[in-house]
């Protein structure tokens, strides 16, 4: 596959961008497919997948989240027009019933996209991560942090052992070029538990700015949402994926880095050191 592109579908995002960084890195031609990517993609929009597809091997996949059927639509079609390889980047917990609580948007579209990778002629690999660390840094809870020093989410006392976006990118590049991945589902932590207080207080000694946590109720957190500005849907899924983190199902910690890259996952400290460091220059 290294005369062809390695397509990075959701390459501006968190994973996506560092995905594609790590391929360009080693010299392997990588395209971005977003709506303002190298090649433009649209999820909604079927007529640019043709194009985005052209020539590619490889793929990583980030899909459109609460959507069903989008996912196994563009890999039948990537594999009708040749892909070989796909990662695809899922969610922890999906497999556990009322993880994410009833009736989960988001937990039903993660399902569905890993049953076209399963179900297709592919080489596939699945990342099931857990929250990213970056979401303290460039992610959903930044803008709240930079404008108030608060974050203001129901997650109760919950603890996460928060996962580096590195890492999963590390993950997902092994996966995408080198063997014995193929048919493997990572699931993907950090190495310990943090609650949303005790993150946020690595946070701001890292930063030197103040992080404080206060807890919210679902409601009161997607109704600020939506006043904000999100949309109902969205904010429905955000409220889910803060279920397991208040009902304590996401403190436990997987090895899933440590299978894959035979190293240990990096500690939340040190990621957000780095990636501080690497804002600067």
């Amino acid at each position: 596959m290294s005369t062809h592109p390695i397509l990075v579908i959701g390459g501006t995002g968190i994973t996506g961008r560092r995905v594609a960084a790590r391929l360009a890195d080693r010299g392997l031609p990588v395209a971005t497919a977003s709506r303002s990517g190298d090649r433009r993609f649209d999820w909604t929009d079927d007529t640019t997948w043709d194009a985005a597809l052209d020539g590619v091997r490889g793929a990583y996949v980030v899909s459109l989240d609460g959507t069903v059927g989008l996912t196994a639509a563009l890999v039948e079609r990537a594999e009708a027009r040749g892909l070989e390889r796909v990662v695809l980047l899922s969610a922890r917990g999906i497999d556990i019933p009322g993880h994410y609580g009833d009736d989960s948007m988001a937990a039903a579209g993660h399902l569905d996209a890993e049953r076209a990778v399963r179900a297709s002629g592919l080489e596939w690999t699945i990342l099931r991560p857990g929250w990213f660390i970056q979401n303290f840094t460039e992610g959903i809870f930044r803008d709240e942090l930079t404008e108030t020093g608060e974050l203001r989410i129901p997650a109760g006392d919950g603890a996460t052992p928060y996962i580096d976006a590195g890492d999963i990118a590390d993950v997902a590049v092994a996966a995408l070029t080198g063997d014995g991945h193929a048919g493997r589902t990572y699931e993907l932590s950090g190495p310990r538990p943090l609650t949303v207080a005790e993150a946020l207080a690595e946070v701001s000694a890292a930063t030197g700015r103040p992080a404080r946590y206060t807890p919210v109720s679902p409601e009161e957190y997607i109704d600020g949402l939506v006043a904000a500005g999100v949309d109902p849907v969205t904010a429905k899924i955000y409220d889910e994926g803060l279920h397991p983190v208040r009902t304590g199902g996401e403190a436990r910690v997987s090895d899933g880095v440590e299978r894959a890259l035979g190293r240990p996952p990096r500690d939340f400290a040190a990621a957000v050191r780095a990636d501080l460091e690497a804002a600067r220059g």
